[in-house]
């Protein structure tokens, strides 16, 4: 079987350009999401968000994407920009190489994480659920905040619709043991349901089905079999390779925990931090604590 370390190598080096513009471009569908779910609203929050900070972790950084947006939006070369992952700090090195004060090491989240020091701001969003032990990483990650103003901001998958839960594991019980063209072929098809779905610019009424975690409204059809029946993501400002890359990051990786509201919160709780931000949407949890010095 194909281990999660396995498909994220894969993902990443073939793919070291994912999403990476589009992530840095205000006002674009993923820029958006990023900064609306962490409550900054717009490149205004982002900024104000960053103004003070002087060391800022990026733990689980891929192929640097984010970190560049932190870097983007942060107080230029006063703040220190620190990126780490399992198997991609190379990818994202090359990517950022012309950053200055911006550093990358390859390191386990469940690991030694000693000789990286204090950061005012960890920001691990997208990565604590692919770990073996997603609450142990948030301990050693919290172990790295100033004690006097650290914050640490983070994204978990969540328990989702039943159905969608169940079709996501079928997919991913499936494909787990495939290498990654075989398992890329697979996504494609998924893709273009996505994109086909979409296309149809098609909305549909629903009324709650309790049962099936189905709440009621008016839904896009493409979002509604991805609320609650399956992930079949499509986002036409990216490349189709580039969306069957981000369903084969769901449907491949083994390690893929979901949580829920309360349970996180008590992550935070046992950790001595304030929860300042709490985000819950249909995907994920976004929750970031502060430490009271």
């Amino acid at each position: 079987m194909t281990s999660t370390r396995q498909t994220f190598s894969d993902k990443w080096f073939k793919n070291p350009d994912l999403a990476f513009a589009e992530t840095c471009r205000e006002g674009s569908h993923i820029f958006n999401w990023i900064v609306e779910r962490n409550g900054w609203a717009d490149s205004l929050g982002l900024r104000a968000a960053l103004r003070h900070r002087k060391r800022v972790l990026d733990a689980g950084c891929g192929n640097g994407r984010v970190t560049a947006l932190l870097r983007k939006y942060s107080s230029g070369e006063k703040t220190e920009i620190v990126g780490i992952d399992l198997v991609a700090a190379p990818v994202a090195a090359e990517n950022l190489k012309e950053e200055k004060n911006v550093s990358f090491f390859t390191k386990d989240l469940l690991g030694d994480l000693n000789g990286l020091g204090r950061f005012d701001l960890v920001y691990c969003q997208e990565v604590l659920h692919h770990t073996a032990n997603p609450r142990q990483a948030f301990k050693n990650l919290c172990s790295l905040l100033d004690p006097d103003d650290g914050m640490i901001a983070i994204y978990v998958y969540k328990q989702k619709a039943p159905m969608r839960e169940y079709a996501d594991d079928f997919v991913r019980d499936r494909i787990a043991q495939l290498p990654y063209e075989e398992a890329m072929k697979v996504c494609r098809q998924i893709t273009e349901l996505g994109r086909s779905l979409t296309e149809t610019m098609c909305k549909v009424r629903i009324p709650s089905i309790d049962i099936l975690g189905i709440e009621e409204g008016e839904y896009d059809v493409q979002r509604f079999l991805y609320h609650f029946f399956m992930k079949c993501f499509w986002n036409p400002d990216l490349s189709f390779e580039d969306n069957a890359v981000i369903n084969y990051d769901w449907y491949h990786p083994q390690l893929c925990s979901r949580h829920t509201v309360e349970e996180v919160r008590e992550w935070f709780r046992e950790e001595g931090l304030e929860v300042i931000h709490e985000n819950v949407d249909h995907y994920g949890i976004t929750m970031h604590g502060k430490r009271n010095g």
